[in-house]
């Protein structure tokens, strides 16, 4: 009786190490692990906003005298502006500066002597945002006759935006996530191998640089502001199953 339970009891140790290491074979011939790519969407775009700054100053003794000029030139500066188009709810003036003059004195010997009042220093700013790209931007460029009606005015370069971003940016992703699944597939169709389920996905950092430029990357991301012309790109980094 013993002697045929210890049969018995063999005999069914040996199926299951067969069924093992049969199970084991399969598993090996069936094709395991993961392909991850990194697509890119890239789009060209021209700036829809811009926004221009500029300044004027005057010195003189007497501060009220210094304010009534700097009064002079803001007239003028805003009967430019609107002869050249711009509304004048568009001109946006900031509060003026005053700054009191003052020169170091020193000895031969460099000890200092206090100093001479010279004067106050009165400034202004102003700012236009406008839709008309185009426009402000030549006149930004033109500003300078003013200085033919004796205002000192100067220019800062316009900064340029776009109003669409977002938008812009669902469609970089939707590109960036094609061409990687793209990729994803030429990989696993050259590896004899079909392309399962997406098992992961990374979006990079969107960036936005002047066309043609030698701009860097940046891992906080980079946001062009000095060219009208701008590429927009982003990355997805991908992970999908292989069967």
């Amino acid at each position: 009786m013993k002697r045929n339970f210890a049969a018995a009891l063999f005999a069914l140790a040996i199926i299951i190490a067969a069924a093992i290491l049969g199970n084991a074979v399969i598993n090996r011939n069936k094709k395991s692990g993961a392909i991850e790519v990194t697509g890119l969407g890239q789009k060209n775009f021209t700036s829809d906003l811009v926004v221009w700054e500029g300044n004027f100053s005057r010195e003189n003794m007497d501060i009220k005298t210094a304010y009534s000029e700097l009064d002079k030139d803001r007239q003028a500066v805003t009967a430019y502006l609107i002869g050249k188009g711009i509304p004048k709810e568009k001109i946006i003036f900031q509060a003026i500066n005053t700054n009191p003059q003052y020169r170091q004195n020193y000895s031969a010997n460099g000890n200092y002597m206090g100093q001479t009042f010279l004067g106050y220093q009165l400034n202004q700013s102003l700012q236009i945002e406008s839709n008309e790209v185009d426009k402000v931007e030549k006149i930004s460029r033109e500003i300078t006759e003013l200085l033919l009606q004796g205002v000192r005015f100067y220019s800062q370069p316009p900064r340029y935006y776009y109003t669409q971003l977002e938008s812009l940016k669902i469609e970089m992703i939707s590109k960036a996530t094609e061409d990687a699944r793209i990729r994803a597939e030429k990989i696993a169709e050259n590896s004899g191998s079909d392309l399962g389920r997406l098992i992961s996905a990374n979006m990079g950092i969107f960036q936005i640089t002047g066309q043609n430029s030698t701009e860097d990357y940046s891992w906080g991301g980079t946001f062009n502001t000095s060219s009208k012309e701008k590429t927009a790109s982003i990355t997805m980094r991908l992970s999908y199953g292989v069967k």
